[in-house]
């Protein structure tokens, strides 16, 4: 492990939320799913229809990815990065999966802190699953890691009306109050009443939606509890995946014969 990581203490959000600190070349990760997913993008060719606006402001853009013959449904992807890095481009390639199983799959950005706060997102990403569900009949399962995974549970509770079937968080920020203590909610500005509203964990789940909570089985405890915390509000499965971290976790989605695809469409 590096050896530049956080000294213990106890407590400590941000030694609980600091990823890459425990994960072996974290560095090499974003780099590898740049190309990744590039490379994909250019060898779908003419099923990759790309940067479909579903709202107005800038990165309200999404990526639709069409099977060969028509979609059973579609799956909506939604990216993390702790609600301030990455987008759409980087993640194309855990497409394969549910493509390769006869489903469309829609990869959205959305607008990052600190430009937008987390309710504004959520907004977003029902936007973007509205959208998709003119493009694409069937059912729709919504999924996304991390920050995405956070988004994805938003879309699966009570308080939204969002056209979802299915909710498959991997890796979420169900409960959003221990980040309120981390130096990265100077960026996020996460206060109590929006912790209070945009936590996963604090919202039942919609009646007629089905759910699934997925967390690599190595990823930091801080983790491992908030999947915990989703699955038990929501008396929902949920499954630490054995030899995964949390850079490691998504990439069952580019396998169609893995336990994730497995899970994600279960029941559609």
């Amino acid at each position: 492990m590096p050896q530049s990581r956080p000294a213990y203490r106890w407590p400590d959000p941000d030694r609980d939320y600091a990823n890459g600190d425990f994960i072996p070349g974290a560095a090499d990760y974003p780099p590898r799913w740049t190309r990744e997913a590039a490379a994909f993008r250019q060898a779908m060719g003419a099923r990759a229809e790309l940067d479909l606006a579903y709202g107005t402001a800038p990165r309200e853009e999404l990526d639709l990815f069409l099977p060969e013959g028509a979609p059973k449904g579609v799956v909506v992807f939604v990216h993390g990065g702790y609600w301030h890095l990455f987008s759409k481009a980087h993640w194309s390639h855990l497409a394969a999966g549910p493509l390769a199983r006869g489903y469309a799959v829609a990869m959205p950005s959305y607008t990052l802190a600190p430009a937008a706060r987390l309710a504004e997102m959520t907004a977003e990403i029902a936007r973007a699953c509205w959208f998709v569900g003119t493009r694409v009949q069937g059912p729709m399962v919504v999924t996304g890691h991390s920050a995405g995974g956070h988004l994805a549970a938003r879309m699966g509770n009570a308080d939204l009306a969002v056209p979802v079937a299915r909710v498959v968080p991997i890796s979420p920020l169900a409960e959003l109050g221990p980040l309120m203590a981390t130096a990265m909610n100077r960026t996020l500005k996460i206060d109590a009443e929006e912790a209070a509203v945009e936590s996963p964990a604090r919202h039942r789940l919609r009646d007629g939606v089905s759910a699934h909570v997925w967390v690599g089985a190595e990823e930091r405890p801080a983790f491992l509890m908030q999947a915990r915390v989703l699955a038990e509000e929501w008396s929902c499965p949920w499954t630490a995946d054995p030899g995964h971290h949390h850079f490691s976790v998504n990439e069952g989605l580019a396998d169609p014969a893995s336990p994730l695809c497995d899970v994600l469409l279960r029941g559609l």
